[in-house]
């Protein structure tokens, strides 16, 4: 069991490091139809596949590199439904006091719908609620499989701090704020506005005089969502959101993170400090050189890992300060 969550929890991330890929890759539609490749398991090869593939869909020609990273996004997603699915299952079967059941039905049916979601982003044409959408299921799949692990290991959660365990309210309110970032930086990709501003601290001179909110977190009606629908100033907007929200996130967890390490009377909770001092910091730079280096993809796909396990880390932490020493 243990050895099957530890698999899954490796196979969450690298899934969400490839589905960020393939967004940052414009390779949401590589293949045009779910679950296959244009009526097959694999990208189209041979001449006469290609040309019966093209005649089905002849307003989406063969890309083989999107369709590729694609179709690999698929399969590592597929693995990883199944191992989920074998961990609920062996959970099931033997029952033992104090091993969860709850988490593996839980992560069961969050592996369901995020395969919906797989399958809605292609039919709706990458619409960007259900792309943001898609890309918090990873997330949630990732948090709750984090949390297994943590409940079947030797973790041991230091006990006779209550300093530190009235701060555990406001823990949550961080994991929160991490989770409401994440949200904002998916509705920002999934809207290709990620260089909607290309200077800083801000944006452009007179940026204050486009901001349209409403238009900003609308879904206008389109046929197809690729390369963004929304005009500029709403695009900006969203763009300048995410930078709000990162510096509310950076303030609030730079003072968590203090307060802390000060109240802390266990090497535990220090490090569990520093830890996120550090990756919250590593996060930051990431999304500033997202900026002044025009999004490349290796920093961009950077930057979705790390925040992977900001989010990890914030689920560390929580655990550590609600569960029972």
């Amino acid at each position: 069991m243990k050895k099957m969550v530890l698999a899954s929890l490796f196979l969450v991330f690298a899934v969400i490091i490839l589905g960020a890929y393939t967004r940052l890759t414009d390779a949401g539609l590589g293949c045009p139809d779910w679950p296959g490749c244009y009526g097959h398991y694999s990208v189209p090869k041979q001449a006469a596949h290609v040309a019966a593939a093209e005649q089905a869909f002849p307003h989406r020609p063969i890309e083989p590199h999107k369709a590729r990273n694609e179709m690999v996004h698929r399969y590592f997603a597929g693995a990883l439904g199944l191992l989920i699915l074998g961990i609920f299952v062996v959970s099931l079967l033997n029952r033992k006091p104090m091993r969860p059941l709850k988490l593996p039905l839980l992560l069961v049916i969050l592996v369901c719908f995020q395969a919906a979601l797989g399958m809605w982003t292609v039919t709706l044409n990458l619409m960007p609620l259900v792309v943001m959408g898609h890309l918090l299921g990873g997330f949630s799949i990732l948090a709750c499989l984090y949390l297994l692990h943590l409940r079947l290991s030797g973790f041991r959660i230091p006990g006779g701090d209550p300093h530190v365990r009235k701060l555990a309210k406001f823990t949550l309110i961080g994991l929160f704020i991490v989770i409401g970032q994440i949200a904002l930086g998916g509705w920002t990709s999934a809207n290709y506005a990620a260089l909607a501003c290309t200077e800083l601290p801000v944006c452009e001179p007179g940026w204050w005089q486009k901001l349209d909110f409403i238009g900003a977190f609308s879904i206008p009606s389109a046929e197809n969502y690729e390369f963004g629908v929304h005009d500029y100033g709403e695009r900006m907007t969203m763009h300048i959101m995410h930078r709000a929200g990162a510096l509310v996130t950076f303030i609030y967890l730079c003072w968590l993170a203090s307060k802390l390490y000060r109240v802390a009377h266990t090497d535990t909770f220090k490090n569990q400090a520093i830890v996120l001092v550090l990756v919250l910091g590593l996060q930051v730079a990431l999304g500033i050189s997202n900026v002044v280096f025009s999004l490349p993809v290796a920093i961009a796909v950077m930057h979705n890992a790390v925040g992977a396990c900001l989010l990890m880390v914030m689920v560390l932490i929580n655990y550590t300060l609600f569960r029972k020493a």
